[in-house]
């Protein structure tokens, strides 16, 4: 009987997946960076209470554009992910609950949401959500086509499928996974995590998955303190308050190359908070904005030289200076030509 009822749900995934309007062809005269205005949250001021700098991801684009890296007509809008599309990985009941304007407001870590009529949440607060899903798992496509992609947003890491937090409301890497497992015709997933926070809800979700294997490299002493989800960890690598660039690289160095020789992915999933940046009072790590660049540069070296497909996620980062140092790290990756963007950088 439960034989049955897996085979059931399988079969029901696969169909909401196959008539999704979440894939759809891109021009080529595009770049797979995708961004759209809707990612940015601002309601009433509200999103001040939260320190995520929730217009991070305007500010990405507009710095890009400046530089001359980008043309604006040349980035990639995504479609808002529908009820159906997020029931890929969400449970019914887990959707059900984001009626209740209290439980955003918890899942958000912002308490004056709990006060705020349902519909302007669902409005306000979770729409932008549902366009960085969108955006999260066209980028897998768009990869695979390319080589590379960047959602600029996204890399919900702390949401698994019946249970959001830390800023997470939907579980975008489990679904952009999904995604590909089924479109792309994808079997092997690595993902990089290395966001400063434990990355506890997509290693719920593939706990026992051996198709995905976890790279996961994150300070051991902050929230989440998920113990249960460290065990479904493929590769752990703990790095304590206060580490430095230089021990920060080189223990990406050797992880790297140990994931590497371990596990030989179809699609590599990177996400790259910048709450490791020095200074950063929620990760508590001491990187410098050029160690950032380098650490990007090398992750999308270790994906691009075994011409696997990689999709980079920006995830956490609390200081306004993240959304400068993203952008100074896209345009040192297409300074050494690790990706396209058709643009040429002005001199800084």
């Amino acid at each position: 009987m439960s034989s049955y009822s897996e085979n059931d749900d399988e079969a029901l995934r696969r169909k909401r997946i196959l008539s999704s309007k979440l894939y759809f062809d891109v021009s080529p005269s595009k770049v797979p960076l995708i961004y759209s205005a809707s990612y940015d949250i601002s309601f009433l001021g509200i999103e001040k209470l939260h320190p995520f700098d929730s217009s991070k991801w305007g500010r990405i684009c507009r710095f890009l554009v400046s530089f001359g890296i980008l043309v604006k007509g040349s980035i990639v809008e995504p479609l808002e992910a529908s009820k159906d599309d997020l029931l890929v990985v969400h449970t019914e009941l887990y959707l059900n609950s984001l009626k209740e304007s209290s439980k955003v407001a918890m899942i958000v870590e912002v308490p004056p949401v709990a006060l705020i009529p349902n519909c302007l949440v669902q409005q306000k607060v979770l729409f932008p959500f549902k366009k960085q899903v969108g955006g999260t798992v066209l980028a897998a496509k768009l990869a695979k086509e390319r080589g590379w992609a960047i959602n600029v947003g996204g890399g919900f890491h702390h949401c698994s499928a019946e249970k959001g937090g830390g800023f997470c409301v939907y579980a975008d890497i489990s679904l952009c996974i999904h995604f590909a497992f089924v479109q792309l015709n994808i079997s092997r997933v690595m993902i990089i995590d290395l966001d400063a926070h434990q990355g506890n809800g997509h290693e719920m979700d593939f706990a026992c998955d051996s198709r995905v294997y976890i790279l996961d490299m994150y300070n051991p002493g902050i929230y989440p303190l998920d113990y249960e989800a460290r065990n479904y960890i493929n590769q752990k690598v703990e790095v304590k308050s206060g580490t430095l660039t230089e021990e920060y690289l080189q223990k990406l160095d050797e992880a790297l190359e140990v994931a590497g020789r371990r596990f030989n992915p179809e699609l590599v999933i990177y996400n790259a908070g910048t709450d490791i940046l020095q200074g950063d009072p929620l990760g508590r790590l001491e990187i410098s904005p050029e160690g950032i660049a380098l650490r990007d540069e090398k992750v999308f070296r270790f994906a691009r030289e075994k011409n696997i497909p990689i999709v980079m996620l920006t995830s956490g980062g609390y200081m306004k200076s993240s959304a400068r140092v993203i952008a100074d790290s896209i345009v040192n990756l297409s300074n050494k030509c690790l990706i396209e963007t058709g643009g040429a950088p002005k001199s800084a």
